[in-house]
């Protein structure tokens, strides 16, 4: 397999001088449940890398990931927390994605069908080339119909929103997004309402519920009257499929049923029709509907706290180049630098993915800004994607929501935005592990922008942090004159 180009470290030997990778896993069970509780309870994600950080003066070191005992056999990892040696994640030549795409620990096949889907698969992997085809082949017959589904969909959520405010003076944000996001995703794999079928208008919650079943080892339940000792049973013991499995069935059904000319193409591709179904549930419930759950809402939390100086530039540029353009095309939408530029600022500032995993092929040194370290075959490699898209050696005020960031010279820098589980400069194929949705996540994003902007001056909003990123509330829209 060739080298991919996403990779800043060396096969061999390092420029930069060999340094043992410091940190300690502790003592067997009771090592990984101190770093669970401090990362979940004493210090928070964030304090918990950077106080290790601090202790080791290294962004690269050992600890231990959660969940932990009991549900992951083996939590220790070598985290890498820099833009430079986060890279490593990206080069399939180095590293394995087998089972590995929620950490230390892989949910129950039951919630796939019996199947190891597309997103479990390594590259090496034969049936991974075959599947991922199948996907980008998918995506590039459907862009004709990404922007009119969207802009439908974009319509109807900004009505409810407009409304809701009227009656209630404020506006959930979130419900209304993930309305709109699971009609576009359902209708763009099956080409059908999802209001037509079986599914109705529970699709959303009940892959909430498909999704915090699997996840709920990685998070917490957010609820602070619970004690400590009570919260972390969902880190100790997997929750089970057989809660869900009725609305996953409907669910399933439902695109079965829907999507005979997209599975006939599967078939022809040689993959088996019930696992070509369970792959696109996935792609269309975790990979698309998943990442548009959190990158939406996250999307709007930062627009908001930006204030009116960036609303009104945001819609002076989109209506001046709309105007021109005389619709909303592809192309108008890459004529827009700052709109272009305030969403990879939002992708880099809060990816919606913010773990990366990987186990090493073979024995392979890799390097930080100050270092180079060795990392044996087999171990575990864990990146903290927030920590490494706001590397203060890279982005000048890392931590600073900078919309125009991205304009002009500043493009040079998509290469240390890694969202899409590779550079923001490459693409994804068959034979990587970069989301193959990658340029349509980008796309709805500018639309939501452009569509928002087309329709309103400013707007205000009450944020939090909730189990799955950030909740919105709009408490005021001014419409455009």
């Amino acid at each position: 397999m060739p080298s991919s180009p996403s990779s800043d470290h060396l096969a061999t030997s390092s420029k930069l001088s060999l340094r043992e990778i410091p940190g300690t896993y502790g003592t067997a069970f009771f090592g990984p449940i101190k770093d669970r509780y401090d990362y979940f309870y004493n210090q928070g994600k964030d304090e918990f890398f950077r106080k290790k950080i601090q202790k080791y003066n290294s962004t690269v070191f050992r600890t231990n990931m959660p969940p932990g005992p009991f549900i992951s056999s083996d939590p220790r990892v070598v985290a890498v927390l820099d833009s430079k040696s986060f890279t490593i994640l990206f080069d399939n030549s180095k590293v394995e994605k087998k089972n590995i795409l929620d950490g230390t620990y892989m949910p129950s096949l039951s919630f796939f069908g019996g199947y190891r889907v597309c997103a479990f698969l390594d590259t090496d992997e034969s049936n991974h080339h075959t599947l991922k085809s199948f996907f980008l082949t998918f995506l590039a017959n459907s862009h004709k119909k990404f922007i009119p589904y969207m802009r439908t969909g974009l319509t109807e959520m900004f009505e409810n929103i407009e409304t809701e405010i009227t009656d209630k003076k404020s506006s959930d944000f979130n419900v209304h997004s993930d309305n709109m996001a699971f009609g576009f995703v359902f209708r763009l794999v099956t080409g059908t309402n999802p209001l037509e079928t079986k599914v109705k208008s529970k699709g959303p919650a009940t892959i909430a519920t498909w999704l915090a079943l699997q996840l709920a080892p990685l998070g917490t339940s957010g609820l602070k009257f619970i004690p400590n000792f009570i919260d972390d049973i969902i880190h100790t013991v997997r929750l089970p499929f057989f809660v869900i499995k009725s609305g996953y069935k409907k669910l399933y059904n439902a695109v079965y049923d829907s999507a005979t000319t997209l599975l006939d193409e599967a078939e022809k591709s040689g993959i088996n029709r019930e696992e070509a179904c369970h792959n696109l549930v996935f792609l269309a419930a975790f990979n698309a509907f998943g990442g548009m759950k959190v990158l939406f809402p996250s999307l709007m939390k930062w627009i908001s706290s930006a204030g009116e100086s960036l609303h009104s530039r945001l819609a002076e540029e989109i209506r001046s180049v709309v105007k021109t353009e005389g619709d909303v095309s592809f192309s108008t939408l890459e004529k827009l630098p700052l709109t272009k530029s305030t969403v990879y600022e939002v992708l880099r500032i809060d990816p919606p993915v913010p773990f990366q995993y990987a186990t090493a092929r073979e024995d392979i040194i890799i390097e930080s800004h100050d270092s180079a370290f060795e990392i044996k075959k087999g171990e575990t490699i864990f990146g903290y994607q927030p920590f490494a898209t706001k590397d203060p050696k890279v982005f000048n005020n890392p931590e600073e929501f900078v919309a125009d960031r991205f304009v002009g010279e500043g493009e040079e820098l998509l290469k240390y935005v890694y969202w899409s589980n590779a550079r923001e400069t490459e693409n994804p194929s068959a034979d990587n592990k970069q989301c193959p949705a990658k340029d349509l996540v980008v796309l709805c994003c500018r639309l939501m922008l452009v569509e928002f902007f087309l329709r309103y001056d400013t707007f205000t909003a009450d944020t939090e942090v909730s189990g799955f990123g950030a909740s919105v509330k709009i408490t005021s829209l001014t419409k455009c004159v």
